[in-house]
């Protein structure tokens, strides 16, 4: 096979049923009413309370995290806080909505299993992910979800206007009160002829972004006395924002405007620990946060054993051997092999991207994650899993927030008491 050019490889961005789910499923059947006034009060109590059972970023968010005056914080006693990310994979031949029904369905399992957020990815003209209306999956996701946060990961800003970000998200914020993420990245999420649909300058290189970012920041704070432009809803609202990269420029932003920031560790694991480096090197302290908070996302496995694991992790091999070929990156099965599929360039060509995965047995992935942890500094772990069965997805992530739940992370404290 020919290697392609690399001008013609698209472009990657920033970033059957268990008992449970059958129990689940039933007892939903049976009260459907139960479930919407649950959802109802869920609401409600996060809105008076800001959060509290729910602590987003442990303390990242001064607004969210304030009860009767006092300011929620982590302790090193807390377990290791860990999230979704989710690029709504599709099989070949399926619909994008059975893809988004799945996505619903695993949102609601991590819900129950005490993952922190739930988070959509933005990529375009990708055959494969039915991600490219990142605002409205984390509508329809919030809708089906009671306390879990959502959000994007990430909007890739220079794609869209500013005004219509924080109209999006400040919309969302007002109907899901104290729940929505707003993660940022730069890339285009798609090929050069997708760049050109989406009207993007051909000649941007992510400079503005800075620009960009403090247009947003001005619609979704307060108001200020001679802004004539308001975002309606968004205005005030303060979505917290959290940037996204896969190399230095984001961290160093990131830390000089004391904001969260999240590393792409699941495709460019080559830069994680220069990344986390620079971000706390250049972290100054906001109202947002006192101490710097880095998220970490890498691939995640874990299975019944090591063999088990490697093999499910094929699917995800196979996908970006095909991403740099050029070809659609639907869900594949996974195989006993991978060594008659690739070349030696392309084996080495997908190890380098997924070169931070772990991925094994409970012990392995346990292993893994306070490696993770302890190189980093990681205040939260991003969980990118994709299987070519739901229900290996459902239990991988199943037993790594039981794993989670059995490491400890470092606290991050916001300004105020």
């Amino acid at each position: 096979m020919t290697r392609p050019a690399p001008g013609n490889s698209r472009k990657w961005g920033p970033f059957g049923p268990t008992s449970f789910e059958k129990q689940s499923r039933g007892f939903r059947h049976l009260a459907p009413e139960f479930f919407r006034k649950v959802h109802e009060i869920g609401r409600g109590f996060h809105a008076e309370l800001g959060l509290m059972l729910d602590a987003g970023y442990a303390g990242a968010q001064v607004r969210s995290h304030r009860f009767l005056g006092h300011l929620i914080q982590f302790s090193m006693g807390n377990p290791l806080a860990v999230s979704v990310l989710d690029l709504v994979g599709m099989r070949a031949g399926e619909s994008a909505g059975s893809a988004i029904a799945r996505s619903v369905n695993l949102a609601q399992h991590v819900e129950q299993w005490g993952y922190k957020r739930y988070w959509l990815a933005e990529h375009h003209s990708i055959s494969g992910l039915a991600c490219s209306a990142t605002a409205v999956l984390v509508g329809h996701v919030a809708a089906a979800t009671i306390t879990i946060r959502v959000g994007s990961g990430g909007v890739m800003l220079p794609n869209h206007a500013p005004l219509v970000v924080a109209e999006q998200f400040g919309t969302l914020e007002a109907m899901y009160p104290g729940r929505i993420d707003l993660g940022l990245g730069r890339a285009p999420g798609g090929d050069f002829q997708t760049m050109r649909a989406l009207r993007r300058d051909l000649q941007q290189s992510g400079e503005d972004f800075p620009a960009l970012l403090d247009e947003l920041q001005t619609y979704l704070g307060p108001e200020k006395p001679v802004q004539t432009v308001k975002a309606i809803p968004g205005q005030g609202s303060n979505v917290p924002i959290t940037l996204l990269g896969s190399s230095g420029f984001s961290a160093r932003l990131a830390g000089r405007l004391g904001l969260p920031f999240a590393f792409a560790a699941h495709f460019a694991p080559e830069y994680l620990y220069a990344a986390a480096q620079l971000y706390r090197e250049h972290f100054q302290p906001s109202e947002a946060l006192r101490k710097p908070y880095f998220m970490a996302a890498v691939q995640v496995i874990a299975a019944e054993t090591d063999a088990a694991g490697r093999r499910l992790f094929t699917t995800s091999q196979q996908r970006f051997l095909r991403l740099i070929r050029n070809q659609p990156v639907e869900l594949l099965p996974p195989v006993d092999s991978m060594e008659p599929l690739w070349q030696d360039w392309e084996r080495a060509a997908v190890r380098s991207k997924l070169g931070a995965a772990i991925v094994g047995s409970n012990a392995t992935v346990k292993a893994g994650l306070e490696k993770l942890v302890g190189d980093t500094g990681a205040d939260e772990v991003i969980v990118v899993t994709d299987t070519y069965e739901h229900a290996d997805r459902l239990q991988s992530y199943e037993r790594v927030g039981g794993i989670a739940s059995m490491i400890g992370a470092n606290p991050t404290l916001a300004v105020g008491a």
